[in-house]
């Protein structure tokens, strides 16, 4: 019975256009009230449990700085930075898209912020020298998905959290499968600048190494980022928190001294990051209700049951939730996906096992796929924006489907080789 109150309550309240906030916590009333002999009251505690929990004070923090890097303009200095390492590899510059786009992920957090921030600069230097419209939003559309998963990641914030796992070990445990997949976007260029119809233009200008070493002391202001959000972190010297408040003063340090920032262009940044993390906060808080009310009423156990009947293994039970995660992420933004789904499969996963450590990563590459997935993948409607239209959303999630198919072999191969995942937050905090 619970089980259909849940399903069928969350369908009307979705389909009546009741925003997801709102649908989660009416849901997990619903739930509590009916099902768990009026225990409405839990709902207050676990509201106000989560809102007061320190942690998740990081989460406005890492928002503020990742819209101040974008006011700024410090994307497009560490763009033009890097841009003569690439000229002579096959594909050119669109090499330069993954790259800086692993490099913005690294202190910005958030996929959106990354995807517009280097997409803004890159398109039309790109376009104005020849290459492939369609080609380049691909990449940028790909290596804005880097965001997610190179720390620091807000979802990887947030799923550590809410889940009570070490945000830490999530950040490392993020680090060599993000440039595993930057390489893995990379070769994907490098395929396809040598077979197929012509992507970039001709290669003519000399390749330097005086002048790609001038063009890498122009982004000296990225690994001081870098370090502040960061390395304080694996230091031990300030928590998640105190890094993103450390991020954001240096960032705004940066952007008025290095970039273009300024102060109206700072209380705009102020301003965008309040409203998002609003919504991001109720959210949070419809999700803590409803799941307060599952956990109280074992569905997830019982969900293990049912599929045990059904004599799937453990790695059939995660098959199944990637097929979820898959079919969900055309319909939900990451960040709206991870919190709605995580009561029933976080305890679902993890009694079957599996590591929490390793399947926060596991989701945010999911996550990462429903980015670049239509019909609501929002990189695609981001830089379709950005190219006023000239690449639509339709021929933007075509050039994606070779890095969807990347992040889903990441996937598997992260499931069958979970230490890549592992190593390093092992060997750092054992």
């Amino acid at each position: 019975m619970s089980w259909f109150i849940l399903s069928s309550s969350l369908a009307v309240l979705l389909s009546s256009g009741a925003i997801l906030a709102a649908a989660l916590g009416l849901t997990g009333f619903i739930l509590l009230h009916f099902q768990a002999n009026g225990a409405s009251s839990l709902a207050i505690n676990s509201s106000w449990n989560l809102l007061t929990e320190f942690t998740l004070s990081a989460v406005p923090l890492f928002i503020i700085l990742g819209d101040i890097l974008l006011a700024s303009g410090v994307s497009a200095r560490v763009y033009n930075g890097l841009t003569p390492l690439f000229r002579r590899v096959p594909g050119q510059l669109l090499h330069t898209n993954i790259a800086v786009c692993t490099l913005f992920g690294a202190v910005s957090g958030s996929s959106t912020a990354t995807a517009a921030a280097i997409g803004s600069v890159s398109y039309p230097e790109l376009k104005e020298r020849g290459y492939s419209p369609s080609m380049v939003v691909g990449t940028l559309a790909a290596g804005g998905t880097l965001g997610l998963l190179i720390p620091p990641s807000l979802a990887l914030l947030i799923y550590g959290a809410t889940q009570s796992v070490s945000i830490g070990k999530l950040f490392m445990a993020g680090l060599i499968p993000g440039v595993i997949i930057a390489i893995g976007f990379s070769t994907w260029i490098f395929i396809r600048a040598r077979l197929g119809n012509q992507i970039a233009p001709p290669a003519t200008e000399p390749f330097s190494w005086k002048e790609v070493g001038l063009g890498l002391m122009q982004v000296w202001p990225l690994p001081i980022l870098i370090f502040f959000v960061l390395g304080t972190i694996y230091m031990g010297i300030a928590t998640p928190t105190e890094a993103a408040a450390l991020g954001v003063a240096a960032a705004i340090v940066i952007g008025f001294f290095w970039g273009d920032l300024t102060t109206k262009k700072l209380w705009q940044a102020f301003n965008r990051a309040s409203f998002m993390f609003g919504t991001i906060a109720l959210i949070l808080v419809g999700t803590s209700i409803l799941s307060q009310a599952v956990s109280l009423l074992g569905l997830p156990r019982e969900a293990v049951e049912i599929i045990n009947e059904l004599g799937f293994n453990r790695y059939g039970v995660l098959v199944m939730v990637v097929l979820v995660y898959l079919i969900l992420g055309c319909f939900f933004d990451g960040i709206s996906l991870l919190l709605m789904t995580l009561p029933i499969t976080f305890p679902m996963v993890t009694s079957l096992g599996f590591d929490p450590v390793w399947f926060g990563i596991i989701v945010t590459l999911l996550m990462e796929v429903g980015m670049i997935t239509p019909p609501v993948g929002l990189n695609l409607f981001v830089l379709s924006a950005i190219t006023k239209d000239e690449v639509n959303v339709a021929q933007a999630a075509k050039a994606s489907l070779p890095y969807w198919l990347i992040l889903l072999m990441a996937v598997a191969l992260l499931t069958v080789f979970p230490s890549i995942v592992l190593w390093l937050p092992n060997a750092l905090f054992s």
